[in-house]
């Protein structure tokens, strides 16, 4: 059938990631650092990620198409929503564990330019953590991009100290975190959310998803966002 349906011009598109998160169907993933329709089928062709794209990289066009399946959109999102509710088999790296660090004053001498570390649970990628983990209970989260640690060299006093961490990256993780995030605020008992970015557009994703995983769990909880530079210092605090 010839219908409306996007069209993404891969050479506008700057791997920022924000038109999966707007895609509430699943059509749009990322790959190879770009965006791409994955499932026409998937398409309602009412260009929610039309305005979510910096980089005008979208838009519509009239053509051949399978008719958007909104019967197999649902099915999928269950399907997302129960595997992700499932801790991955046989890996011990997936295994849920609350972390307990020494007291400092209790710790074994060390050099003075060690500094202990402020993780106080495991695991912290956002697309292994289990909804109902225990640690969420009256939880301050750290919602922070992957390359933010690496960054700022004071990451763990400054940012993670007596917070749950989760991390991601919206430009190389396939999906939607929004989804996620919002069965976890939802769900738990979660007391603020703080989200550290980079300055590069990609990074748009994680707080995007944040933003609207907030708006959609029907909670009032306090948020903030830190932005940090590619060079390591926090330009902005929000």
């Amino acid at each position: 059938m010839k219908r409306r349906i996007i069209t993404i011009d891969e050479e506008k598109c700057n791997g920022c990631g924000l038109c999966a998160d707007a895609c509430h169907e699943g059509a749009i993933g990322m790959v190879d650092g770009k965006a791409r329709l994955l499932r026409e089928d998937y398409c309602d062709g009412l260009g929610d990620c039309l305005p979510a794209c910096p980089a005008g990289a979208i838009s519509f066009e009239e053509r051949e198409a399978p008719a958007y399946d909104h019967a197999a959109v649902l099915a999928a999102k269950a399907e997302n929503v129960k595997a992700e509710k499932t801790l991955p088999c046989g890996c011990p790296g997936s295994q849920v564990k609350t972390i307990e660090h020494p007291r400092r004053d209790e710790a074994v001498s060390a050099p003075a330019a060690e500094m202990a570390s402020e993780l106080r649970q495991w695991p912290v990628q956002l697309k292994l953590v289990p909804v109902n983990a225990p640690y969420f209970d009256g939880a301050h989260l750290l919602v922070a991009a992957d390359c933010t640690a690496f960054a700022h060299g004071d990451f763990h006093r400054r940012f993670m100290k007596n917070r749950v961490v989760l991390v991601g990256c919206p430009k190389l993780d396939e999906g939607d975190y929004a989804d996620k995030l919002t069965e976890i605020l939802r769900e738990n008992d979660v007391k603020s959310v703080h989200v550290v970015r980079m300055e590069v557009p990609c990074c748009g994703g994680i707080e995007n998803a944040v933003r609207r995983a907030l708006q959609a769990s029907g909670k009032w909880i306090p948020w903030q966002v830190t932005v940090v530079s590619t060079s390591g210092e926090v330009l902005d605090e929000t």
